[in-house]
């Protein structure tokens, strides 16, 4: 097996396990709150060091030799197939270990001081714990199989943590809609997986680790699945799974109602863990996309749509939560634009330096919300530069960066990826990708000038948030302004092996830097203009159906609602439960059973009257059968 062993691997997910075990079961009764708050986060840091540790040692392997693997032990092997439960270190699992564990140790911070107070506390650092846990061992799996583990793990701990305040009827509502929309992409990964073990068994392979796949995966471009070669097919059910975890449309509907959790789980899942774990399953699998450029068109395509659609919705939002979520949405929709053009590296790159400004921009949120009293419309707000002015300071960092400012964070990956998808030959695409950014830098200065610029809007005083809230956000403030920059180069050229996608310089770069640019500072001046109350109210008296027909988000819900879940609703309670259920199988075979054996029984007590003649003649009858049967 090719990998250098390093048993210290297995450590970076001991940890958060760990810590998921002890406020699981000791919790309140015995840790109490500050213990529970130390022990979730101490979890998550020293997670973070046995990953830079590793990473130190990768970088001291050469180039093409940068892979540590971890075999726990053998987890299934029934005759020729086997499939160790194994992990892998490389620049791409790296890459990802780094930002879940840093990102994730900064929000388990800021959880302490926003989470103060509330009565299931060490419940919400276990759950948090046991997230990152599920997410490094998706993205550390030697293995698809194991993948797959961490895969459904993270979708069950989006359940636990949307729905963390399950006191509440919608917020329970919330985490069963992304629990349930995650399962059914689920069902196309699952399905893709066992296609793809199906077909390599055909073949004579019967291993599943990475390195394997890698190198028989050109066995499949000769086999066609129902009329279709069996690499697209294999890789449209993958990425239909990844629709559901990196909510691209048709399944993204889950992702804006995740913002019934705590603020800090909406960072941690929209930021640096569940939602990227499509992105990175593409990336992870660039060897079997590659031989599929019609799975890969889909991709981009997919995530062109995605990207544009959700930004129109974010425009016309109140709720500041709900911006930020559909934002994420589309932000998703440029790393499956990258990823469809063939450019992984520079998917992972927008992946990695989103993870920086769109939790801090979560947790800005959350800060304003805590200093607001739970107040989240932002046309309630207005006038908080004065109250709140380091958050005002750090959102706007966040905003700077998500809206591509030169220099920032967010311009060197998106425009990477604009110029990616312009040289792929995709025109149209790159077009609408110019107009999404246009319109990020609208919703986004919008959110800002709402909040923190425009008047007081008549609330009472608010206040800054603690020092543990504020100082995990100055760190990401720090990446969100420079960790573009520092990464650009470096990050690329560590990448390229895993993610098998060159630099090259691209001549038409200056221009297609400048028209992004462009898009960017213009969907800013726009938004300063359109935000100011006169010219807003004009706008909506101008347009009002488009208007409604984008606030309420192209009733997709309401849609969704009376096509699927009314439907499967009748067919559930009208045909499943009072049809077959209580009428078919109460009614007729247990009731119907129970009132046979009754009335049998009740048939048969007439008999035993105590006459013994009765008895004596029955038992003749009886005699007289058998040898009659017997002859």
């Amino acid at each position: 097996m090719e990998g250098n062993y390093y048993p210290l691997l297995k450590w970076i997910l001991l940890a958060p396990l760990a810590g998921f075990a002890v406020n699981g079961l000791f919790g309140k009764k015995f840790l109490g709150e500050k213990a529970g708050g130390i022990i979730g986060a101490l979890a998550i840091f020293i997670a973070f060091i046995f990953a830079a540790l590793s990473f130190s040692d990768l970088l001291n392997l050469p180039a093409e030799n940068r892979l540590l693997r971890d075999t726990l032990y053998s987890w299934i092997s029934t005759g020729t197939f086997s499939v160790d439960a194994a992990f892998r270190f490389d620049p791409l699992s790296a890459v990802m270990a780094l930002i879940i564990t840093g990102v994730s140790f900064l929000i388990h911070v800021y959880s302490i001081g926003y989470m103060h107070g509330d009565a299931g506390y060490n419940r919400y650092f276990a759950y948090l714990n046991l997230f990152v846990f599920f997410m490094l061992t998706l993205v550390l799996a030697d293995n698809p199989l194991v993948m797959f583990v961490g895969w459904e793990g993270v979708g069950l701990c989006s359940y636990l943590l949307i729905g963390f305040w399950y006191e509440d009827p919608e917020k329970a509502t919330a985490g069963k809609k992304a629990f349930i929309t995650n399962r059914v992409g689920d069902a196309g990964f699952l399905l893709g997986l066992m296609l793809l073990s199906a077909l390599l068994a055909f073949n004579g392979v019967f291993s599943m680790d990475f390195a394997t796949l890698e190198a028989k995966a050109p066995l499949l471009t000769s086999i066609t699945v129902l009329g279709i070669g069996a690499p697209t097919l294999i890789c449209l059910l993958l990425f239909f799974g990844a629709t559901g975890k990196s909510a691209q449309f048709p399944l993204y509907v889950w992702l804006p109602d995740a913002m019934a959790g705590p603020t800090p789980v909406s960072a941690l899942i929209h930021a640096a863990t569940m939602v990227t774990a499509g992105v990175y399953m593409l990336a992870r699998l660039h060897f079997l996309y590659e031989l599929a450029p019609r799975a890969l068109e889909v991709v981009m395509l997919t995530g062109c749509f995605t990207a544009f659609f959700a930004a129109v919705i974010a425009l016309l939002q109140k709720d500041i939560k709900k911006v930020l979520a559909y934002s994420t949405v589309s932000q998703l929709g440029y790393m499956f634009m990258a990823a469809g053009a063939g450019a992984f590296s520079a998917s992972v790159f927008h992946l990695a330096t989103h993870a920086f400004f769109k939790a801090l921009l979560f947790l800005g949120a959350g800060s304003v919300i805590h200093g607001m009293s739970g107040e989240q419309d932002m046309f309630k707000m207005g006038g908080l530069r004065k109250e709140m002015p380091y958050t005002f300071l750090l959102i706007g960092a966040g905003w700077l960066a998500i809206a591509g400012v030169p220099g920032l964070s967010g311009f060197y990956s998106k425009d990477l990826i604009l110029e990616k998808v312009f040289e792929h030959g995709g025109h149209f695409v790159w077009g609408a990708g110019v107009l999404t950014a246009a319109m990020t830098a609208f919703y986004t200065t919008r959110l800002f000038v709402l909040t923190f610029l425009r008047e007081k809007r008549g609330h009472g005083h608010a206040h800054e948030s603690p020092l543990l809230m504020t100082l995990p956000m100055a760190a990401l403030g720090v990446l969100a302004l420079a960790g573009g920059f520092l990464l650009k180069d470096r990050l690329l050229a560590f990448l390229e092996p895993a993610a098998a996608h060159g630099v090259e310089a691209n001549p038409e770069a200056a221009r297609l830097m400048f028209i992004s640019v462009a898009a960017g500072l213009s969907g800013i001046a726009a938004a300063f203009l359109l935000t100011l109350p006169k010219t807003a109210a004009a706008l909506k008296r101008a347009v009002p159906q488009l208007h409604d027909l984008v606030y309420h988000k192209f009733y997709v819900d309401e849609i969704y609602g009376f096509l699927i879940i009314k439907p499967l609703r009748f067919i559930s309670d009208k045909v499943l439960f009072q049809l077959v259920d209580a009428g078919l199988i109460d009614g007729v075979i247990v009731n119907g059973s129970a009132s046979a054996s009754y009335s049998a029984g009740k048939a048969l007590a007439k008999a035993q009257n105590g006459r013994l003649d009765i008895y004596a003649l029955v038992f003749a009858i009886g005699v007289a059968l058998m040898l009659y049967w017997v002859i």
